[in-house]
């Protein structure tokens, strides 16, 4: 069964809210454009942050790939929203070649 086949036979079973996350993922995706994130030049190195911080995304990630959940992050960055990092995940969902590259930059760091 193709990846395509599988979204047809789930998309029944699926809310209208999830059937509305998966139409922004795919526009964030199409558009490279992702809402809460931003790159600023000579801000962080330019790298994707969490709008109005200077949180990495490739932090977050690194975060929750060590084990941390979304929970023990807030309480790490009491400025995130969980909306910051539903955004962060997303990104990385689009952009896992860049963030994986950044977080092996900065174990070497």
């Amino acid at each position: 069964m193709t990846t395509l086949e599988k979204v047809r036979e789930l998309l029944p079973e699926m809310t209208l809210e999830e059937k509305t996350q998966i139409l922004q993922w795919i526009a964030y995706d199409l558009s490279g454009k992702f809402p809460g994130i931003e790159r600023t030049p000579g801000v962080v190195g330019g790298v994707a942050c969490i709008v109005r911080t200077r949180i990495p995304v490739w932090l977050l990630v690194q975060a929750h790939l060590l084990g941390s959940d979304e929970e023990e992050i807030m309480r790490a960055y009491p400025s995130l929203r969980p909306e910051d990092l539903a955004n962060a995940w997303a990104y990385y969902g689009a952009h896992k070649k860049e963030i994986d590259q950044q977080i092996v930059e900065n174990e070497v760091a």
